[in-house]
């Protein structure tokens, strides 16, 4: 009996597992034959819309601002230099670093001794050639007397030479007299030439002492203008900077003390562009008195001055690019040379121009247009000026258009968008959360599940909201976007 039993039981399992096997066979196979023949449903085609900000061109008439970067310098900058070599023995109380001093103002001085010494000799000089002019002046006066005197001598001997000489024609005078009356004229008239060239040597004299009373005077000029130069003074009103001496040091001939940099005078020195420089010319090609506005950023108390362009570099020096150009500033209250500066000028206005976002504008030169049935269309246009974040731009087919504010990869000539205006209605606010019904909530769940591109993590957390009861509408419209729901 137990055989039996057992026998039985045996075949009764036999028989349940043969049925399991033929009835899961069953199962497979219709699964297979209805997916085959099950007809597979492709997602409704929708085009898709983008939302786009945009704004009217309007012409108008634009003053552009060149921006560029400078240094402020002083225009009047001079270096205070030792004429002489000498100890310092004095120095004004002011001359230190950053002293204001005023013009004509002693500051330092060298010790004057030699110098003193060496102008009482050229002073004496002076005084013996002064002397020796008004000897050599008495000397041709008391020649040209006897010059005088020899030649009336010399007319009395001619005159009693031609009395000798009437007598002997008349037999009344010897022949003897004759020729002594003659001797006499002529050594008197020898007598004459011998006053004369005395006279010359005397005039050579006074010439001489002409000559040498004018090296005595240039002597004593110049021993005063180095004992002048003893004393240093400030040529202008202005700031005392690299001061480099103390009372009682010996300086050489040459040396540097100081530099003088007058804190009114100053100028801003920046570079442009070849380009930027174009644009800064006049009708004659002469650069035009531009205004200009240099500030000087503080992180929140910034410096600004006003000014106006004054002259241009004279080349562009070695190893430089574009134009240097300086600027006068008018009035520059805190402003030091050396401050780094941002330099604003004022361009020519330009006429019918349309200012947009830079990011409106591609690397083509073209922006885009909104047309009649809400697609964009793409236009070209001139690029005029960059003005920080804008661009001032020119195309006479941009009149009465809406421009595209932000161009992004995904827009171009074609695409239907739909058009953000400045102002409009905000569009109507969809609700937080929707309550589905069963076959939305199994469509949505199978367009997940049906997305292998989706990662796994980010599906769980899908489905997790498609299961609660209300379920978030951002996520519903995303899901329908997407996915073509």
């Amino acid at each position: 009996m137990r055989f039996l039993r057992q026998s039985l039981m045996g075949l009764f399992l036999l028989s349940l597992t043969l049925g399991l096997l033929v009835y899961a066979g069953t199962l497979v196979r219709d699964a297979v034959q209805a997916r085959l023949n099950d007809t597979p449903r492709m997602p409704e085609a929708r085009e898709r819309v983008f939302a786009v900000n945009v704004t009217p061109a309007a012409f108008e008439t634009v003053t552009p601002v060149l921006t560029a970067f400078g240094e402020v310098q002083s225009s009047r900058t001079l270096e205070l230099r030792s004429a002489v070599e000498g100890t310092l023995v004095d120095l004004a109380p002011d001359f230190v670093e950053g002293g204001r001093v005023s013009a004509g103002q002693l500051l330092a001085r060298i010790d004057p001794a030699d110098m003193q010494s060496e102008f009482d000799r050229a002073e004496s000089a002076l005084l013996d050639a002064e002397a020796e002019l008004r000897e050599a002046r008495r000397a041709v006066g008391l020649e040209e007397d006897a010059l005088g005197a020899a030649e009336d001598q010399a007319a009395l001997r001619q005159r009693a030479f031609e009395r000798q000489q009437n007598l002997a024609d008349r037999n009344v005078g010897t022949a003897a007299a004759v020729e002594e009356a003659e001797l006499a004229a002529s050594s008197a008239r020898q007598a004459v030439v011998t006053r004369r060239q005395s006279v010359a040597q005397a005039e050579a004299r006074v010439d001489q002492a002409e000559t040498s009373l004018a090296r005595a005077r240039i002597a004593r000029a110049e021993a005063q203008r180095r004992l002048d130069e003893t004393e240093i003074r400030a040529e202008f009103t202005a700031q005392l900077s690299d001061v480099s001496v103390v009372a009682g040091r010996r300086v050489s001939s040459n040396e540097q003390l100081a530099v003088l940099v007058d804190p009114d005078a100053l100028e801003v020195a920046f570079r442009v562009s070849t380009q930027q420089y174009a644009r800064l010319l006049d009708e004659q090609g002469r650069l035009r008195a531009a205004p200009v506005q240099a500030s000087l950023d503080l992180y929140g108390t910034n410096l600004t001055a006003t000014g106006t362009l004054s002259r241009e570099g004279a080349s562009v020096g070695e190893g430089q690019t574009g134009r240097q150009l300086y600027a006068r500033l008018d009035r520059a209250p805190g402003f030091k040379p050396g401050d780094f500066v941002t330099v604003e000028i004022t361009e020519a206005p330009l006429e019918r121009v349309v200012r947009l976002p830079a990011t409106a504008l591609d690397a083509a030169g073209a922006v885009l247009v909104v047309d009649a049935e809400d697609r964009l269309e793409s236009i070209p246009v001139t690029l005029l000026r960059r003005q920080g974040d804008d661009v001032l731009v020119r195309g006479d087919a941009l009149e009465g258009r809406e421009v595209v504010m932000e161009r992004t990869p995904l827009l171009g000539a074609g695409i239907k968008v739909r058009p953000l205006r400045q102002g409009a209605a905000a569009p109507a606010a969809l609700p937080d959360l929707v309550e589905l019904t069963e076959d939305h909530r199994a469509r949505l769940v199978a367009m997940v599940e049906g997305n292998s591109r989706m990662p796994d993590d980010a599906k769980e957390r899908i489905l997790a909201q498609l299961s609660q009861e209300r379920v978030p509408a951002q996520v519903i419209q995303r899901i329908e976007a997407r996915m073509g729901g």
